[in-house]
Order: C-alpha cells, then sequence, then structure tokens
C-alpha cells in the first residue's frame, strides 16, 4: 500500500451495497492517516487487503465517490474473493494461495 515518492503508506476505505451499484470511497489517506484507517478496519474485523498498484488508482477517487467504471472489474475479482473466503467457497491448493492479482 506503498506509493510515491517517500513511499508514505496510503490506505483506501471501500464500501459496496447493492442499491449504490458501485463501491464508494468511504475514508483515503497517506502516512499516519492510512495507519489508522488500516487500524481501525482491523479492529472492526474488515479484511485488509494490500495492492499497491489498485491502491494508487483508488487514490484518485474523490471521497464518497463511487469508484470509476475502469475500475469495476479489479474491485469486483476482489469482492468476489473476499466472499469466498469468508463463505467457505475458495478452492484448494495453488489457487486458494493466489490472491487477486488487481
Amino acid at each position: 500500500m506503498a506509493g510515491g515518492k517517500d513511499r508514505r503508506r496510503e490506505a483506501v476505505a471501500l464500501h459496496y451495497t447493492q442499491a449504490k451499484g458501485a463501491p464508494q470511497v468511504v475514508a483515503k489517506g497517506r502516512g499516519l492517516l492510512a495507519e489508522e484507517i488500516i487500524e481501525r478496519a482491523r479492529t472492526a474485523g474488515v479484511f485488509v487487503h494490500e495492492s499497491p498498484d489498485l491502491v494508487n488508482l483508488l487514490m484518485q477517487v474523490d471521497l464518497d465517490d463511487s469508484i470509476p467504471p475502469e475500475l469495476y472489474v479489479a474491485v469486483a475479482e476482489l469482492l468476489a474473493w473476499l466472499y469466498r473466503l469468508e463463505h467457505g467457497g475458495v478452492e484448494t491448493g495453488a489457487a486458494a494461495q493466489a490472491a487477486p492479482t488487481a
């Protein structure tokens, strides 16, 4: 989740409901703010996925905006993987070890 020249940590929190249609950026930050977002997520039992490339793209989305259509596939793959993980539907073997590449 690091990015930029100074390699400060970055974090983006998404919220998804079917009623909205697309996930929304509900929190984002760098440095200490990013650490706080990550800590609060973990404390709340929310899965934290580290993908510097995806975070870099999501940092460009304004707070409270839905993600752009260009990111639908990457985020949908991550949400589908998380759903399978949480509901016991993750494959065994090598496929289980391969998290989404987004």
